[in-house]
């Protein structure tokens, strides 16, 4: 088990809590009516990973196949009122990832049910969900303008962005992560039902497909330019490049030790003009082999980046422009993060007759100022993947640590 209890577990469904009783007593743990019962097989679908623990799951948990993000504005001005709120989504998400309803089940017919239901008789499906807060909850209206983070400083422009306002930004966010999307989508279906009257939902985003490994023994994925994404990611066995990159420490403040900084980024890909390039070009631009995932000049997709590689003519292999040059640590004073990013299709745009698809972005890391911004602006002034990528959503949330026992919640550090 990590530190953070990322490990897996059988658990309950919601159609055998909600079932339970008219079979004569509820089912938990193995027990029926104080009769043990012999353990189900595995199944992917019943897995849970555990709410509590010293940081949120859903940073380094390995990535499911499935998101639901959200951000929202707050209606409400008081600093009880938003603690509140915090209080009541922590319970809901210590429920949900159990696979139970969001809240407790109710059978009368004229009121509302606690739960909207279509999670019930599906499993866990390792869902995580987690919790950000972003810079405007430090404004005047919470009285908390002294608690801000330095490193929460908002993201300045930064080169070949078209970010569009509706899509961008937030006070809080929701980051629902699943192995199934019917699961996911439940768990922030309801999370904004709870919210009604003290936060409305700003965007959200949902993803089919993840675009990065975070769990060792996970494969390196596709992106759908069809290249292999987040070989050289930060994993979560490697403690000493988490405690360097990704998890606050003692240069913020105290309630945000042991949190991250989530910052996301909706990345639109010119899919057509992409389809049209040559595959020579395609691995130019990458850096990278398209059916290995290898380092141009290398044979497996885990070889050593060697960037000063030259070929027969005296060129580097790996071009100056290349992606994986201008992303790579060693060109970035050493800075590294945290990826957890989903692949996307929001329909046709019928405007550019093309697909909207592309990567939902996602990484943490320990200060944003330090490793997203000054990555991004090289990215965004030297990569030539900029020719088939633009970028139109942003927004920056603290994350804060997890939370201990059975009546903490998250942010509760703030209050």
């Amino acid at each position: 088990m990590t530190p953070d209890g990322d490990s897996p577990h059988g658990r309950i469904t919601r159609r055998r809590l909600l079932g339970a009783g008219a079979a004569g007593g509820l089912v938990v743990a193995g027990f029926a009516g104080g009769r043990a019962t012999a353990p189900e097989s595995p199944d992917p679908e019943q897995q849970t990973v555990p709410f509590e623990g010293a940081h949120q799951a859903g940073i380094v948990t390995p990535a499911q196949n499935r998101l639901h993000f959200a951000s929202f504005d707050l209606t409400i001005e008081g600093r009880a009122d938003l603690r509140q709120l915090l209080v009541d989504w922590t319970e809901a998400g210590r429920r949900m990832v159990r696979g139970e309803p969001a809240g407790p089940e109710n059978s009368a017919p004229l009121l509302p049910p606690e739960d909207t239901g279509e999670a019930v008789g599906l499993g866990p499906a390792n869902l995580t969900v987690t919790f950000g807060l972003g810079p405007g909850i430090f404004d005047k209206r919470f009285g908390l303008a002294g608690q801000r983070p330095e490193q929460l400083e908002d993201l300045p422009p930064l080169p070949g962005d078209e970010l569009e306002r509706n899509i961008s930004d937030g006070d809080l966010c929701v980051q629902a992560c699943a192995d199934d999307p019917q699961v996911a989508f439940h768990a922030v279906r309801n999370l904004t039902k709870i919210a009604q009257g003290r936060a409305v939902m700003r965007w959200c985003q949902l993803g089919f497909g993840r675009t990065a490994k975070t769990g060792a023994e996970q494969e390196t994925p596709r992106n759908l330019m069809g290249f292999k994404d987040g070989t050289n990611n930060i994993l979560n066995d490697d403690q000493a490049a988490l405690d360097d990159f990704v998890w606050a420490g003692e240069e913020g403040p105290e309630w945000m030790r042991g949190g991250s900084y989530l910052v996301t980024r909706r990345i639109r890909m010119m899919i057509e003009p992409w389809d049209r390039t040559f595959l020579r070009e395609q691995e130019d631009v990458f850096g990278r082999a398209k059916e290995s995932g290898a380092p141009l000049g290398e044979s497996k997709e885990n070889d050593p980046v060697d960037l000063d590689a030259t070929g027969p003519d005296g060129r580097p292999l790996i071009r100056i422009d290349a992606h994986i040059r201008q992303a790579a640590p060693s060109v970035n004073g050493g800075q590294r993060i945290l990826r957890r990013g989903y692949s996307f299709t929001d329909g046709f745009d019928t405007v550019r007759g093309q697909l909207d698809a592309g990567l939902f972005f996602i990484c943490f890391q320990r200060d944003p100022r330090k490793q997203f911004v000054p990555i991004q602006e090289r990215l965004g002034q030297n990569d030539s993947l900029n020719e088939y990528i633009v970028h139109t959503g942003s927004a920056l949330f603290a994350v804060p640590p997890g939370v201990s026992g059975s009546s903490g919640f998250i942010g509760e550090g703030l209050f």
